[in-house]
C-alpha cells in the first residue's frame, strides 16, 4: 500500500460563492493536510482523508474572514476543522468521480467531487509526485452555514451554492 501526503507548498484549497447574485467572492484555506492511500498506481482504489483549518480562511478581507470564522458561519472556536473522507472512487478514463463525507460545523453530508488526474513524475529531489485538480459544489446551508442577508432591493447577499476547487500535489512517502 502506497501512502501519499498532500504537499501544502504546491497545493491550494479554494472556494467561490456568489455575492449579491451579480459577482463572486473567492477565498482559500491557508492551512490544510491530507493523505491518500492506494494499492494501484492509477489511484482507482484510493482512500482519501483531508482536513482544513477554519481559522486560516482568507478571502482577502480581514473583517469578512472574521465574520466567516464567527458562530454565524463556520464557528471556528467550536468547529476548528473541515474534514473529508472518501467512500468510493469511480474511474472515468484518467479522471475520477470521488464520493465521500464532508463535515463542516459538525454536520456531515455525502458529496461528489470531480478529480482530474494530471499524472505522476519525479520532482527535483527525487520524490514521486502526483497531481490532481478537484472540483465540486455544495449547498452551505446543509452544513449549518445558515447566515443570510437580503438587501433593501431584495437581493440575496450570499448564495447557498459554494463552488470548490482544489489543486492537489501529493508526495509519495518512502
Amino acid at each position: 500500500m502506497a501512502t501519499w501526503v498532500l504537499d501544502a507548498n504546491h497545493s491550494e484549497v479554494t472556494f467561490k460563492v456568489k455575492h449579491l447574485v451579480i459577482s463572486s467572492v473567492s477565498g482559500k484555506f491557508k492551512s490544510f493536510e491530507g493523505t491518500v492511500e492506494a494499492d494501484k498506481e492509477d489511484f482507482s482504489d484510493a482512500r482519501i482523508s483531508f482536513s482544513a483549518d477554519v481559522a486560516t480562511i482568507d478571502t482577502g478581507n480581514e473583517q469578512r474572514d472574521g465574520h466567516l470564522q464567527s458562530p454565524e458561519f463556520f464557528d471556528a472556536p467550536s468547529h476548528p476543522k473541515i474534514s473529508f473522507v472518501s467512500t468510493s472512487i469511480t474511474a472515468k478514463g484518467s479522471d475520477f468521480l470521488v464520493k465521500g463525507n464532508l463535515t463542516i460545523r459538525g454536520n456531515t453530508h455525502p458529496v461528489e467531487l470531480q478529480a482530474e488526474f494530471g499524472g505522476t513524475q519525479k520532482d527535483f529531489y527525487g520524490n514521486t509526485v502526483a497531481g490532481f485538480e478537484i472540483s465540486g459544489k455544495i449547498n452551505r446551508k446543509e452544513f449549518g452555514l445558515q447566515w443570510s442577508g437580503v438587501t433593501e432591493a431584495g437581493s440575496v447577499v450570499v448564495s447557498d451554492e459554494v463552488k470548490l476547487a482544489i489543486n492537489a500535489e501529493l508526495i509519495k512517502k518512502a
